[in-house]
C-alpha cells in the first residue's frame, strides 16, 4: 500500500541551547528529514515515518503512540509532541501535559493517501497482548 504523507517537525531553540543539539534531536527520530533553521526554531520536512515507526516497535510503545496520534487526528492528518531531551538520546517520549521549559518538538503529519487511520495503523499497528497485529487480519 502506498502512503503519501508530509511530515513537518518544528522545535524551538532557546537562547540557552546549542542549535546543533536541537537539530540532532530531530534527526535522531527523523533521519530522513531535511532540517533548516528559522528564527528561534528549527524546522524539518520528510515524507517517511519508517525510522520513527521502528523506534516505536523497539521501545514497545505502540499503544501509547496510537493513543497520542488519534487524540490529535482529523480527516487531514494527525499531530503529536515529543520531549526534546529524550529525542536527543534517540528515545521517543511523548510530551503530554505542560510543555517542557525548553519547548517540545511538534510533529504535524498531513496524509494524502490512503487515509489517516491506515497511516497510523502502518506507523503504530494495533497490538494484542503487547504484540503488533496486522489490522487487515483482525
Amino acid at each position: 500500500m502506498i502512503h503519501r504523507i508530509d511530515v513537518r517537525v518544528i522545535a524551538p531553540v532557546r537562547d540557552t541551547e546549542v542549535t546543533d543539539r536541537v537539530v540532532d534531536a530531530v534527526a535522531n527520530l527523523f533521519p530522513n528529514a531535511e532540517i533548516g533553521q528559522e528564527p528561534g526554531r528549527i524546522a524539518g520536512e520528510t515524507h517517511s515515518m519508517e525510522a520513527f515507526s521502528e523506534r516505536l516497535h523497539e521501545q514497545e510503545i505502540l499503544d501509547t503512540a496510537r493513543r497520542e496520534f488519534f487524540s490529535r487526528a482529523d480527516e487531514n492528518g494527525f499531530a503529536f509532541a515529543l520531549k526534546k531531551q529524550a529525542a536527543f538520546q534517540g528515545v521517543i517520549n511523548f510530551a503530554v501535559g505542560n510543555p517542557d521549559e525548553l519547548g517540545d518538538i511538534e510533529v504535524q503529519v498531513t496524509v494524502h493517501e490512503p487515509d489517516v487511520e491506515s497511516v497510523i495503523d502502518h506507523v503504530a499497528p494495533p497490538t494484542e497482548e503487547g504484540q503488533p497485529v496486522d489490522p487487515d487480519t483482525r
